[in-house]
């Protein structure tokens, strides 16, 4: 009770959460870890963070950080840890327009960073399906991807500056604005993707980008991957980079949204085996000036690409967005991709990147190799094709661990044949931590217990996530 009773003198007695207050924050999204935490602190402010993390240490009690809890890995799961929320520490402290930043801290909900850079004529390029709960924190701990990778970048990709608590209750002020510093190791990128395992992030400094003036967005069935990557290509060509998303539909994923949202308009009649969504955006005045025709030149760039490849057959059919409401319908398909996965149990779920040329190969491989494993497995594909990242979901005909792992042992043998990863944008946690053991370089494992050790010596932080 003692510890209980400093956490109450810290936070105050409200923000100590124990008993039925804890129902909240036991499950995972997924449902498939359950937590039992000695309680939940929920500090304001970095020195609040500070405080928790000292008496933490002075107890030897465990803290796992946690954000949203959206999470697929079982990153923030605990027996008898201290969870540290940061949804308190939700204050957008600056939006910086000349300078393109925002100063956050760690509990800002992701559509909120999103509504407060468009308020500046700006936008925080990290999107994703979980944008209303998500929060700075668990994006930049677990290095969160989305559907615009292909343009932007990752969450690292997008970070300045940190701001962490270390384990004993330091706090390291890595906030820099700076878009070039040599002053030694770049600590910052020791805690993004780092699940809470070396620190607690309290704040950042993200990167915010010019707002697209507007959108070319088109639903499309291609003849064959490799036909899809042509067109990535040539779109990126023509347009001088502006692909915002590159998705990729497969016919089964169309048909299971089919069955799970009968209320969704499907593209194509009949389904289509390759399906795409793609979105240019441009800041050029001159790509959003009518025609003599009234058509937008960003709209006719697009349309001129599809329907060349169209006549080289490499393009099967398209549609292409005429208003916004039909964009949004677009995306609504392609945002579904969580719930209709999930919704049918048991699943195997894998979150794999690609060389972007070698995903076709990938997809023969796995789908030659399953049979053998569970001749009546089904398989549902999404993928973020532009960057290579593939959610491939395996339903097994039985719920069996042996056959579970035998599956994704195989399609790590494949990822890893084609110079793939098995992890891509969901993080390592728990779930991963078999594919860390066999697949993770030994001497890379040695170097970060080696970071582990030097900044956290006495295992406390989130323990027994990502380092087998």
């Amino acid at each position: 009770m003692t510890l209980l009773a400093d956490l109450s003198a810290a936070l105050g007695a409200a923000h100590v959460l124990t008993g039925a207050d804890l129902e909240a924050y036991r499950p995972d999204w997924t449902h498939h870890y359950t937590s039992n935490p000695i309680a939940v602190a929920r500090p304001r402010s970095t020195a609040e963070v500070a405080e928790v993390m000292k008496i933490a240490a002075r107890h030897g009690v465990a803290v796992i950080p946690v954000s949203g809890r959206t999470g697929l890995v079982g990153g923030a799961m605990t027996e008898g840890g201290l969870m540290l929320s940061v949804e308190r520490l939700n204050r957008i402290r600056e939006i910086r327009a000349n300078s393109r930043i925002a100063i956050v801290e760690a509990g800002v909900v992701l559509d909120r960073l999103h509504d407060a850079a468009e308020a500046e004529g700006l936008y925080f390029p990290l999107w994703f399906g979980a944008r209303g709960s998500a929060m700075i924190g668990g994006v930049l701990s677990t290095n969160a991807g989305g559907s615009n990778v292909v343009r932007y970048g990752s969450t690292r990709a997008l970070c300045l500056g940190v701001e962490v608590v270390l384990a004993d209750g330091r706090v390291l002020n890595l906030m820099s604005q700076l878009h070039k510093d040599n002053s030694g190791y770049d600590l910052k990128q020791l805690f993004i993707g780092a699940e809470g395992t070396l620190g607690v992030i309290t704040a950042a400094v993200m990167k915010l980008v010019p707002r697209p003036r507007a959108y070319a967005t088109a639903t499309l069935s291609a003849r064959s991957l490799p036909d899809a990557i042509q067109l990535l290509n040539r779109l990126q060509a023509a347009s001088g980079g502006m692909v915002e998303a590159f998705e990729y539909m497969p016919e089964t994923y169309m048909r299971r949204l089919a069955e799970a949202r009968p209320d969704i308009r499907q593209p194509f009649a009949p389904r289509q085996a390759v399906n795409i969504l793609v979105e240019l955006g441009t800041l050029r005045p001159d790509d959003v000036t009518p025609g003599a025709d009234g058509s937008l030149p960003i709209n006719a760039l697009l349309e001129n690409t599809l329907a060349a490849m169209m006549e080289e057959g490499m393009v099967l059919d398209a549609e292409i967005a005429a208003s916004e409401a039909q964009r949004r319908a677009m995306w609504q398909r392609r945002e579904l991709a969580a719930e209709i996965t999930t919704a049918r149990q048991p699943t195997i779920d894998t979150d794999i990147c690609l060389p972007v040329d070698q995903v076709a190969t990938f997809f023969d491989r796995i789908h030659a190799r399953l049979p053998g494993l569970d001749a009546g497995a089904e398989t549902l594909s999404v993928a973020h094709l532009g960057d290579g990242n593939i959610h491939f979901t395996v339903y097994p005909t039985r719920d069996d661990a042996t056959l579970s792992d035998a599956v994704i042992e195989a399609v790590e043998d494949e990822v890893q044949a084609l110079g793939g990863s098995f992890s891509a944008e969901h993080g390592v946690g728990l779930s991963k931590l078999p594919s860390m053991k066999r697949r993770k370089d030994p001497v890379a494992l040695d170097v970060m217990r080696a970071v582990k050790a030097a900044l956290d010596p006495d295992n406390r932080m989130n323990p027994g996530k990502v380092i087998p």
